[in-house]
C-alpha cells in the first residue's frame, strides 16, 4: 500500500497514523485515545485534570518518571476516530488549556483495531 499523505502527512501524528494503518490498523473504528500532558507539580496537574473532567472528559492523573522536569501527568481519554485531524485537533486544545499552567503535551497512543 502506497502512503496518502493527505490522509498521513510527514509529521510524527502522520507517521504514527501510517505505522498503524501498515500494522492492520483499521483506523475507521472509534476507540479510547489516550493524550498524556505532564505538569512539574500535583497541585497545576489536578487543576487541568478537574478543568478536563468539567468538559466531562476521562482522565488519569499520577506521578511521571522520566521527563525532566516534569513529576505529574494527566490522561485524557477521548474516544474519537484516529484520524490526523481529530489527533491534531485534540492536542492542540489540550496544549492550549495546560499551557497557562506550565503543562506539556507529551505524546498519544491508543489500542489497535482490526
Amino acid at each position: 500500500m502506497e502512503r496518502d499523505f493527505a490522509q498521513f502527512p510527514a509529521d510524527d501524528n502522520g507517521d504514527k497514523l501510517w505505522n498503524m494503518r501498515q500494522g492492520g490498523d483499521r483506523l475507521v473504528i472509534p476507540r479510547e485515545v489516550d493524550f498524556a500532558v505532564v505538569f512539574s507539580t500535583e497541585e497545576v496537574a489536578m487543576e487541568f485534570a478537574v478543568r478536563l473532567l468539567h468538559y466531562g472528559q476521562k482522565v488519569s492523573f499520577g506521578e511521571v518518571q522520566g521527563v525532566p522536569g516534569y513529576a505529574w501527568q494527566v490522561q485524557a481519554h477521548p474516544v474519537m476516530v484516529p484520524t490526523h485531524h481529530n489527533v491534531g485537533a485534540y492536542a492542540r486544545r489540550l496544549a492550549q488549556d495546560a499551557d497557562p499552567l506550565g503543562g506539556r503535551n507529551e505524546g498519544w497512543g491508543c489500542f489497535a483495531r482490526d
